[in-house]
């Protein structure tokens, strides 16, 4: 009998014990090519000797201390140095444990700064059915992943939601570039009818995560987001979380699309899993409207700007500069995105997409419809499974990615150190479970 409460009750996981570069072994010894970076958190390689120095170092000198009596060394080392990562104007780092803090930090702040110019009404966050912006109640209530909203539905906060931009199922029915991005103008729709006057902020991923891995919008897309934003008053915030530091190729993945946000939320590859990381990055407008205020903000936790967990961001900031990584996850983003496509010769591939290092593969029952497998197939648990019988980890997408209930996929986010050899044994693996899963599921 166990004492840990792990997610699924009915299952049995691998206990990890070690990890080298791209790989984990279980205590049975068997390896496993990680091929998610845990999920889109390791960037760096597991067991890095530079980012365990670091650690040990900060532990012998101090390993924590309150935030709301004191600052450190670490956190404004790692906060200036993370500063030089991000867009023009965006200097402000506030320093936190993980994802869900910063989006809901993010959520907070921006009514805060509409509350020191007067503008008290301003409250409500604008997001995407399709998206995830962390597990916490105010978190969730921004997220459209239906399926982990339903049963938190009575806490929820009645957030609006616009549709997102995911051209291989448009919602209205349409083709790129005939469209008009429609999606977009779903926002200036839902402003006009839910009224500005009441809406904060819109948050959006650049690239969506596991609610549909690696739909990224087309290239008039941000842009227009972000004239509607400005027309109406509403900061926009790029919810970074998975794709910042590097993932998509650049530094933050909003930079494809050449807009700057009011605020950024990054974490995950911050730390690359190594300590519990995030941050929010404020714009100087976000920050002058509350430092020439009230000067004060109630955003703290009992763990932001942890000294050991900063000195592993900084050191894992510097590991990525020494070693060109970020220029690598484009590269070998590349060179993994051109294989990936190849599984298109299989009927049940349905599309292949992505930037960078995120990406995605989605199965279908018909391609020519698109029509999705029932959900009681279990195609991306089968998908999964037999790839870690391989001896290769991917994870599921979120299931009901179409319409709350239907939809497969998987997401694909490596460390980028991922090597062609590594690419090669992923893409093996998927050919065989692919096709493991098409001699036990009907397809059309």
């Amino acid at each position: 009998m166990r004492a840990q409460v792990l997610r699924d009750f009915t299952k049995e996981y691998p206990v990890i014990v070690q990890g080298r570069g791209a790989f984990l072994y279980d205590r049975a010894g068997r390896e496993y090519l990680d091929a998610v970076g845990g999920i889109a958190v390791v960037n760096v390689g597991h067991g890095v000797p530079e980012i365990i120095a670091a650690m040990r170092e900060q532990a012998e000198s101090v390993a924590f201390v309150h935030g709301g009596s004191f600052a450190n060394e670490a956190a404004m080392a790692l906060s200036e140095e993370l500063a030089t990562w991000a867009p023009a104007g965006l200097g402000h780092v506030l320093l936190l444990s993980g994802g869900s803090e910063a989006t809901e930090t993010a959520m907070k702040l921006a009514h805060q700064y509409h509350r020191e110019r007067g503008k008290e009404g301003k409250y409500r966050i604008v997001s995407r059915w399709i998206s995830y912006h962390g597990n916490t109640i105010g978190a969730l209530s921004m997220s459209g992943r239906t399926a982990w909203r339903r049963e938190f539905t009575p806490y929820l906060q009645n957030f609006p939601k616009i549709h997102p931009p995911y051209c291989y199922r448009c919602p209205y029915g349409k083709s790129y570039p005939g469209c008009g991005i429609a999606c977009a103008e779903d926002l200036e729709r839902v402003i006009t009818l839910e009224g500005a006057d009441g809406i904060a902020a819109f948050i959006a991923e650049p690239v969506i995560g596991t609610s549909a891995a690696g739909v990224t919008p087309p290239p008039e897309y941000y842009p227009r987001i972000r004239e509607i934003c400005d027309t109406h008053d509403i900061l926009f915030i790029a919810d970074e979380v998975i794709t910042g530091i590097g993932r998509t190729g650049k530094n933050f993945g909003i930079e494809h699309w050449g807009v700057v946000p009011d605020m950024i939320t990054t974490a995950k590859a911050l730390s690359s899993g190594y300590a519990p990381l995030a941050a929010v990055l404020l714009h100087d407008r976000v920050y002058d409207a509350i430092a020439t205020g009230s000067g004060h903000m109630t955003q703290g936790f009992t763990y932001s700007g942890h000294p050991l967990c900063s000195a592993v961001g900084l050191a894992v900031l510097k590991y990525l500069k020494a070693h060109d990584l970020v220029a690598n996850a484009a590269r070998i983003g590349r060179t993994l995105l051109s294989r990936l496509e190849t599984l298109q010769r299989f009927p049940i591939v349905g599309d292949v997409r992505g930037t960078g290092l995120i990406l995605g593969v989605e199965f279908v029952a018909d391609r020519a419809t698109k029509r999705p497998f029932p959900p009681a197939a279990g195609v991306t648990r089968r998908v999964v499974e037999a790839a870690l019988g391989d001896g290769v980890m991917v994870v599921p997408g979120m299931g009901g990615m179409i319409d709350g209930v239907a939809g497969d996929h998987i997401q694909i986010s490596p460390p980028y150190i991922f090597s062609e050899a590594n690419v090669e044994q992923l893409v093996h693996a998927l050919e065989t479970a692919i096709q493991k899963v098409m001699r036990e599921v009907p397809v059309s």
